[in-house]
């Protein structure tokens, strides 16, 4: 709008006046108004105009001065209002950005913690697991253990059973006494005869305690129960139970832990073995060994095994273990087939006892 259409007294003029800083157009005014004033000749008007010059004056200063600080006042207002919410958006920024920012920080951090702590509970849980199974292993193991050793008790137990049914052997004897072998004395050593072996009443000899040669054909090995020739080399002369092929000689002696001497010096040592006939002038080499105490039964496969039966053993022992009074023999056995070797046994003729 043109500044010519507002009157002087305009209060819009006047805030134009201020906002755009038009000093030099109120000078002018003031100074027509003077000059005015200095061309009326009127004394009361004089004073009047004065006074209403002065009191419009200081009420345009008022309002200038007014106008002036609403609009300080204003823009300081904006500038204030800017800076507050500046201040709270910075500040709920402040706030909230770091809290996100630590609370992302700790999950980054606590995630990878909580898997640690959960990984180390799940290995403490199965090494517990694994050392109860260890546990029922071991247990396990003890009690298969206690098993096999039952079981091998057992099959010893029944091994040792069937040997001793057997015979110890397990192969038929045809030297034994109850299925009809029998010694032949014509071809024996004398049975050694010591004093102690006697009995007496007032210097009368009532019976003797040596045992004949036959108690070498028996099963009963018990200390004593031997047959004993003089010296360190004699022989025994055997008829067996049937004509046989001959292919083992097995001998026995009681161990050292049950003699009475505490040694073994009359058992035999070398002996040799031989095979007769009907007639006892044919004998037939079988082979040389040579018997070892500690071992109480011993078997000895005959290093010569002609295709021919016979029906007598000789066993000429030449040495015993170092007694050089007497040597005792306990039990002789004598093992082979009826049929010759490779043929198929036809039926014994004797019967088995039990």
């Amino acid at each position: 709008m043109p500044r010519s259409s507002r009157s002087p007294g305009d209060p819009g003029a006047l805030l134009e006046d201020v906002a755009n800083n038009r000093r030099p157009r109120r000078i002018a005014r003031r100074g027509q108004n003077t000059s005015r004033m200095a061309e009326d000749p009127s004394p009361n008007m004089t004073w009047v105009s004065c006074l209403a010059f002065f009191l419009r004056t200081q009420a345009q200063r008022v309002l200038f001065n007014t106008c002036r600080c609403k609009l300080l006042c204003q823009k300081l207002m904006e500038k204030t209002g800017i800076l507050l919410l500046c201040a709270f958006g910075f500040w709920m920024f402040s706030i909230h950005v770091p809290s996100k920012m630590r609370v992302g920080q700790d999950d980054s951090i606590t995630t990878p913690l909580q898997s640690l702590r959960l990984y180390q509970e799940k290995v403490r849980h199965h090494s517990g697991e694994i050392q109860d199974l260890r546990g029922s292993i071991n247990l396990l193991t003890a009690k298969l253990q206690e098993m096999e050793a039952m079981s091998n008790e057992q099959n010893m137990a029944h091994k040792i059973m069937k040997m001793i049914q057997g015979d110890y052997t397990e192969k038929p004897d045809f030297a034994l006494k109850s299925t009809g072998a029998s010694i032949d004395f014509e071809h024996t050593s004398a049975t050694y005869n010591h004093d102690k072996a006697h009995s007496y009443w007032k210097w009368i000899r009532l019976w003797n305690y040596a045992q004949p040669p036959d108690v070498i054909l028996e099963p009963n090995v018990t200390p004593g129960n031997c047959w004993a020739f003089e010296g360190d080399h004699g022989q025994v002369t055997i008829r067996l139970a049937q004509k046989i092929y001959l292919s083992n000689l097995t001998l026995q002696h009681i161990p050292k832990t049950i003699s009475l001497s505490g040694n073994l010096d009359t058992a035999p040592k070398d002996f040799v073995i031989y095979g007769m006939e009907s007639s006892p002038s044919e004998e037939v080499f079988l082979g040389a060994f040579q018997f070892q105490p500690e071992n109480i039964i011993q078997m000895f496969p005959l290093q010569n095994q002609p295709a021919r039966a016979f029906g007598a053993v000789k066993v000429k022992i030449s040495s015993n273990w170092g007694n050089p009074g007497f040597t005792c023999l306990y039990r002789v056995r004598v093992h082979g087939s009826v049929a010759p070797p490779g043929a198929q046994p036809h039926q014994n003729r004797y019967p088995e006892r039990d």
